[in-house]
């Protein structure tokens, strides 16, 4: 299925897909994307983050981010102090990677997870609605360039993402920053829109 983001009720269709445990291709306040919801609660028919590596190829192993709808949602997944110089960049295209605490709902499946609180308020309005984090990846095979023309994405990918959301193209757009927190220092790991 395809739908406008600009159409009325786009984040409540976007979020009941999302809910329901599929893929979908959606913009986000960088590059189009391929969202899952992140399971929280060990449904083992969701597994999204596998279904989405398995759209973009075998060789696919990078842990996705995850996006927030508010910073507050951060202390369900980790203990750390977020530096106010995070802070003051969110919400935007900054992804922070932290540790996860031992009894966050994520503490079984990585030690750590990169999350983001989007720029973008329909994105937020989405990760709200769903009621957990989603997973977001660049829409491209693995080791293929990113897709940013909407034809593109829908010629390669319809067939295999569950809906489609659709902003208009994103020529030229930049990947997000990507930090680390390390003993309460941040990192840069790759430099992307944000500049901290």
């Amino acid at each position: 299925m395809i739908c406008e983001k600009s159409d009325s009720h786009s984040a409540e269709v976007t979020a009941t897909y999302l809910k329901a445990g599929k893929v979908v291709i959606m913009p986000t306040d960088t590059v189009y994307g391929f969202s899952g919801i992140v399971d929280l609660n060990g449904n083992p028919l969701f597994c999204t983050d596998e279904k989405i590596r398995h759209i973009k190829g075998r060789s696919e192993a990078k842990p996705f981010i995850c996006l927030l709808s508010d910073v507050s949602e951060l202390k369900t997944f980790t203990d750390d102090t977020i530096p106010q110089k995070v802070l003051s960049a969110w919400p935007g295209a900054l992804t922070l990677i932290v540790k996860i605490k031992e009894d966050s709902p994520l503490a079984h499946k990585m030690p750590t997870v990169a999350f983001r609180i989007p720029g973008d308020e329909w994105v937020r309005r989405v990760v709200q609605l769903c009621g957990a984090p989603i997973y977001s990846t660049s829409v491209n095979r693995s080791g293929k360039s990113v897709l940013s023309r909407i034809s593109e994405i829908k010629s390669e990918f319809e067939a295999e993402a569950n809906l489609i959301v659709q902003d208009g193209d994103k020529i030229g757009a930049q990947p997000s920053t990507l930090a680390l927190l390390e003993n309460g220092d941040v990192k840069i790991i790759r430099q992307g829109s944000v500049t901290l």
